[in-house]
């Protein structure tokens, strides 16, 4: 992998590809410009170089067209105040006009293109699309691993018009380097901690696991899945009845592989889905008819500290419980606190998914992880095995 920061990119127009897809308020300030700032040191490296920065990226699902509400102009604004310089910003995408304000563009500027989705062309993977978009510029750099894992015109169709001159911004660069290192190279024990509501969102990654990591840790709601196949009583827990069979396998599975796999042993369960609802810890396996599961319990978390603090490496994707009400946001935030004290002893751990990721911005830790990655759907189609067209298109 060919690193930009061996290249000099002075006096060069570079197409740089980003995901500056942040959330914003009814007022459309921005509320967390993380993702514009992963990008600040490929930008800045660019600037410093003297090149000539033009910028794609995408905003929301728009449904053809433009559309005022899905427009990058507040993301030009706030990208200004981050890099300290103005951004030409043009609400076009292609034509005479934009090729002309590229051209007329001068190393050490920065321009910006109105929401590439906006052309249809974008998400069907549009070869003509891409091709017009590669004019603007002489090199390509896709520093955007949120959308690695579509075959866009921008992400990944656009590569093959620059076979010499593609690169990874350093933000893609440092994304693939510690997710391969997780996952061909990890240290041992190399413990996966793997959350979410539905075992069906992640069958792909724990079967893609089995063959490469010494403990499975089950958390979420997919955990009621198993614990109601082992014969417990959920209440009225999530619960997808008809992936018990498959629970059952996985277990068997990694008994068969040596893989050892904790599943929490008690929960805090509520008799309401609110922050004000009653609680109790009972045993995992017995939660009363009317009352939910809501959170793993202090058994568990003790259990978990154990196995998270004998591991050299970790890979945490997913929350323990209804993180998004605080009454049951310990077990996930006990995770996290056991994973930042796992790395400060020299684990390598890496933190992905939104809720994890959010767990430890919230609690001011996110610089104790040995990586957090900003690619959602990007990182756990690669946790799967899949190859991304956004890395391959680079590679190739």
């Amino acid at each position: 992998m060919q690193s930009i920061k061996d290249i000099n990119f002075a006096g060069r127009k570079v197409l740089l590809r980003v995901d500056f897809n942040v959330p914003v308020d009814e007022n459309k300030n921005i509320t967390d410009d993380t993702r514009m700032r992963e990008s600040l040191p490929t930008i800045t490296k660019l600037l410093n170089d003297g090149a000539a920065i033009i910028i794609m990226a995408h905003f929301g699902r728009p449904k053809g067209g433009f559309d005022a509400d899905l427009s990058l102009a507040p993301v030009a604004k706030h990208l200004e105040e981050l890099i300290g310089r103005p951004v030409v910003f043009t609400q076009e995408l292609l034509g005479p006009k934009v090729s002309e304000m590229a051209q007329a563009l001068k190393g050490g500027e920065v321009m910006l293109l109105e929401n590439i989705r906006f052309y249809p062309e974008e998400t069907k993977g549009g070869v003509e699309l891409a091709e017009q978009l590669s004019k603007l510029g002489d090199c390509y750099i896709n520093d955007a691993f949120g959308a690695a894992h579509r075959e866009h015109s921008s992400t990944a169709v656009i590569a093959r018009f620059f076979p010499n001159d593609k690169y990874f911004g350093f933000l893609m660069e440092n994304e693939v380097r510690n997710l391969e290192k997780l996952m061909q190279n990890p240290a041992r024990p190399f413990t996966a901690i793997i959350g979410g509501s539905k075992v069906s969102s992640k069958i792909g990654i724990i079967e893609n696991l089995l063959n490469k990591v010494d403990n499975i840790v089950i958390i979420g709601g997919m955990r009621y899945t198993f614990t109601k196949a082992m014969g417990g009583q959920i209440g009225k827990s999530i619960c997808e009845d008809d992936k018990m069979d498959l629970a059952l396998d996985l277990m068997k599975r990694m008994d068969a592989k040596g893989v050892k796999y904790f599943i929490p042993t008690d929960s805090l369960i509520a008799d309401d889905f609110s922050n004000n609802a009653n609680t109790k810890i009972v045993p995992a396996g017995e939660v009363p008819a009317d009352w939910e599961s809501m959170d793993i319990g202090p058994d568990s978390c003790k259990m978990l500290r154990d196995v998270i603090m004998q591991s050299k490496a970790i890979l945490w994707n997913g929350p323990a419980g209804v993180f998004e009400i605080p009454a049951f946001a310990n077990g996930t935030k006990e995770i996290a606190t056991y994973v930042a004290e796992a790395c400060k002893q020299g684990c390598f751990a890496a933190v992905g998914g939104g809720d994890s990721v959010a767990a430890v911005k919230q609690m001011g830790i996110a610089d104790q992880m040995s990586y957090v990655s900003t690619g959602g759907g990007a990182m756990l189609e690669y946790l799967e095995g899949k190859v991304l067209p956004g890395i391959k298109a680079i590679q190739e």
